[in-house]
């Protein structure tokens, strides 16, 4: 089963350390990450940039709204994803447990990745009738 990690960081932390820290930090997780790929639990990932670069679309009054920043302000910013293959959620929780980022204040939200595949599948064959329809 497919489980979507989200990794967050307090934003103060990773400012604090020193630069070697840091690249202490940094390599301490990929080495963790290229252990999960040869064992065959990665799927993917990617490191988001800072909480600085983040635009934010929200629905208001009827029109799309575009601000600068993140959606809500938090001691915690999201700092990347993970796509993992897990037995169960216990396996994942195992997996997640083990990386280093946790160590240095870091947290992780697991959730189980939901299969839309028969929704896909469902709308579509919808959208074709109404086509159909459409043009008959």
């Amino acid at each position: 089963m497919k489980y979507i990690c989200l990794g967050y960081i307090e934003d103060k932390y990773f400012g604090q350390l020193t630069e070697k820290e840091q690249r202490d930090f940094m390599d301490a997780c990929f080495v963790y990450d290229e252990e999960l790929q040869k064992r065959g639990h990665w799927i993917g990932g990617e490191a988001l940039q800072p909480v600085s670069a983040a635009t934010t679309v929200r629905f208001r009054n009827g029109n799309p709204q575009v601000t600068d920043g993140p959606f809500a302000e938090t001691k915690e910013f999201l700092g990347g994803i993970m796509i993992l293959e897990a037995l169960d959620l216990n396996e994942a929780i195992q997996l997640m447990s083990r990386h280093p980022s946790l160590k240095m204040g870091g947290t992780f939200e697991i959730r189980p990745s939901a299969d839309l595949s028969a929704l896909i599948a469902d709308s579509k064959r919808r959208r074709a009738a109404a086509a159909r329809s459409e043009s008959a």
